[in-house]
């Protein structure tokens, strides 16, 4: 596949981003006066579409609007993501550090939401953050390896070797004290 064509296989549409491994997952949503119904993984449909991982951790948090988590990563235990929001919205951004990628350093950003149900796949070796831009904001994702944090990596939000476009939002940003501190991508490399 190609940057932006896509596969449908099951509920889901696959599709390709700029950056190879990189896929946006589109579910199809069942709704009534009831309510909805969505599918948001299924091995078989996820391996046709060449997302062969064995997750073995689900996470969520809760932010509010203008909290930006990250750029993050696990150095020696890489993880693939499969991320969404289930509430509010975010600006959600991976960062290609797979040295000698032809897109190392490059940056997919993408908006996830309640609303739209869009999902995100990451695969390891991928600087991984997001920006609330909504009030709250409950995100979920599902990791291929569990968390090691003696193990956690970080680059700067805002590091200009990257730079990410971060949406304007009408709220101070709010960083973590060690997400303020994070590394330069050059320093990566050094």
């Amino acid at each position: 596949m190609s940057e932006g064509s896509t596969e449908k296989h099951g509920n889901f549409t696959f599709t390709d981003t700029r950056i190879d491994g990189v896929k946006i997952v589109d579910v199809t949503s069942y709704g009534d006066a009831r309510g909805y119904f969505v599918e948001t993984y299924k091995e078989p449909d996820f391996k046709a579409a060449g997302i062969d991982v064995d997750f073995v951790q689900d996470n969520q948090s809760s932010s509010t609007k203008g909290v930006l988590r990250g750029l993050h990563f696990q150095i020696h235990h890489p993880q693939s993501k499969l991320v969404r929001v289930i509430s509010g919205e975010v600006f959600d951004v991976a960062v290609d550090l797979r040295k000698g990628s032809a897109t190392y350093g490059a940056w997919v950003g993408v908006r996830l939401s309640a609303e739209n149900k869009r999902q995100l796949f990451i695969p390891r070796n991928f600087a991984h953050g997001f920006l609330v831009l909504s009030e709250t904001a409950e995100f979920c994702y599902k990791c291929d390896d569990v968390y090691h944090p003696d193990d956690e990596g970080g680059v700067m939000w805002n590091d200009p070797d990257i730079a990410v476009e971060w949406p304007k939002v009408d709220a101070p940003l709010n960083l973590s004290d060690k997400d303020k501190v994070n590394a330069t991508f050059a320093s990566l490399n050094a």
